[in-house]
């Protein structure tokens, strides 16, 4: 008899709206497109594409969204405390508007100071993100490899960095609430930042998201 094999890892992506400056937002559009685009390409073995979702460019505010938003990845049987055997991933994606490269960011910090208001008109100050861990320095790590990461997608053509500074805007804001719930719930989290599409055309972002999915799935 065969042996089955390890079960899928299941991915779930997020993108943003539009935000200050920033009329239209790439990872919208990476993110809308990514079912009908892996549906095209073919899915990695071992991986399910889960929810794609377009989270609102804010941070408190939007809050009890997106804490709706991950719940939604756990299934029914959800809640409860950390179960090591979910092979579940929250995959994030935000724009970098300065950036040349992908940056896989290794980290996010306990700290809120945005440099203009979200889109609900929020703009805080050196205001700790969730306040019961402490301070504004406090740092949640991915529990994914991101060097590994970085250099296998390096390999395959992409500009690409590992970057432990996600900003302490609402990339940093998401990230930091989506590691502390990954680690609450024994799921995994990563964001990546990527380019606007005047830097690197949409086609090339479309492959890159695909070749991530492949690099995360391949990692089980």
């Amino acid at each position: 008899m065969g042996s089955k094999g390890p079960p899928p890892v299941t991915i779930h992506v997020t993108g943003f709206k539009k935000f200050c400056g920033v009329s239209e937002n790439p990872t919208e559009t990476i993110v809308s497109n990514l079912k009908e685009y892996m549906k095209k390409k073919g899915l990695p073995r071992g991986l399910i594409l889960g929810n794609c979702v377009i989270l609102e460019t804010a941070g408190q505010g939007a809050v009890v969204p997106l804490y709706q938003t991950l719940q939604s990845a756990l299934g029914p049987e959800n809640s409860g405390s950390a179960n090591n055997s979910r092979r579940i991933i929250w995959l994030h994606f935000g724009v970098d508007i300065g950036a040349t490269r992908f940056a896989i960011e290794s980290q996010a910090v306990n700290e809120a100071t945005f440099y203009c208001p979200d889109e609900m008109g929020w703009e805080p100050q050196k205001v700790p993100i969730i306040p019961a861990e402490g301070g504004i320095s406090r740092t949640r790590e991915t529990s994914l490899p991101t060097e590994e990461i970085t250099q296998a997608l390096a390999k395959m053509g992409y500009e690409v960095m590992r970057s432990d500074n996600a900003g302490r805007f609402v990339c940093n804001y998401v990230y930091y609430h989506s590691l502390h719930f990954a680690d609450q719930h024994g799921i995994k989290s990563l964001f990546v930042h990527v380019p606007p599409f005047f830097t690197i055309d949409e086609e090339t972002q479309m492959q890159f998201a695909a070749s991530l999915l492949g690099v995360l799935a391949s990692l089980y």
